[in-house]
């Protein structure tokens, strides 16, 4: 089954349950999200929210209970486990907390590491934006520990990047950054989207993170609760105070 559509990824009322019975967790309720072309998302939400289990579902590392999930005009629901691996080779890009670097190769091996895999070329232009853009020029030589904590997530993006994917997702990719070197991979993003059209989607707990994006997408208990376009850093922390306000309301009267 194939669409046409102007996003590059959507979930159309997905649904994700882990354990039975009394261990029973709901991780999304019937969640639908479209997430355009060319754009920034950011999904926020507190803990528990299903953020992280929402991009799992969209980029087919986790399979759905109900709903169904598509990368752009592919429906990841229902492929073989071959198929999944296929969508992920040519069609999505990832960014991790943790870097995900084979400490064994130099930062250009581990850029090239998944055309190498797909046993594809690097286009030797694009191969020379992006490492310009990331600034890893005088770097492509090192191995991951002569690098410092930004420069190693500089090279995972650029690892995404460089296959084309129609959407990188990135899970927390400041997480375990110092501010200075979070703000160069926050700016290296919100550039790959202004000068190459890519698509981002990330997940994040930092209003500042969440400020370098289009929109921001607010989950809470498994479900969308609100969207925010032109994300300020104050305006999204309001936003997560008034849900952790709700969430502890709730509680107390649960307590009771």
């Amino acid at each position: 089954m194939t669409t046409t559509t102007t996003a590059a990824a959507r979930a159309h009322n997905v649904w994700k349950v882990y354990g039975t019975g009394e261990a029973q967790v709901i991780a999304l309720h019937g969640v639908s999200a479209e997430f355009g072309a060319g754009q920034f998302t950011a999904i926020m939400g507190p803990s528990g929210s299903g953020k992280s289990t929402l991009m799992h579902c969209l980029a087919g590392l986790d399979h759905t209970n109900r709903g169904e999930v598509h990368i752009g005009d592919t429906k990841v629901t229902g492929l073989s486990d071959r198929g999944l691996t296929k969508l992920r080779r040519q069609k999505v890009g990832f960014i991790f907390q943790q870097f995900n670097l084979l400490p064994t190769l130099t930062a250009q091996e581990n850029i090239l590491l998944p055309l190498s895999i797909a046993k594809q070329k690097p286009d030797a232009a694009w191969f020379d934006r992006v490492i310009d853009t990331v600034g890893l020029r005088d770097r492509l030589s090192h191995r991951p520990s002569q690098l410092s904590g930004g420069q190693q997530q500089r090279v995972a993006c650029a690892r995404a990047l460089v296959q084309r994917p129609e959407v990188i997702f990135a899970d927390e990719p400041t997480g375990n950054l110092d501010s200075r070197s979070g703000t160069e991979v926050l700016k290296f993003l919100r550039d790959s989207v202004d000068q190459f059209g890519q698509t981002i989607v990330m997940v994040t707990h930092d209003p500042v993170a969440a400020s370098y994006a289009d929109r921001v997408l607010f989950l809470a208990d498994g479900r969308v609760v609100d969207e925010m376009l032109e994300p300020t850093a104050d305006r999204v922390l309001d936003e997560l105070k008034r849900f952790e306000e709700i969430v502890d309301s709730v509680k107390a009267g649960e307590a009771r």
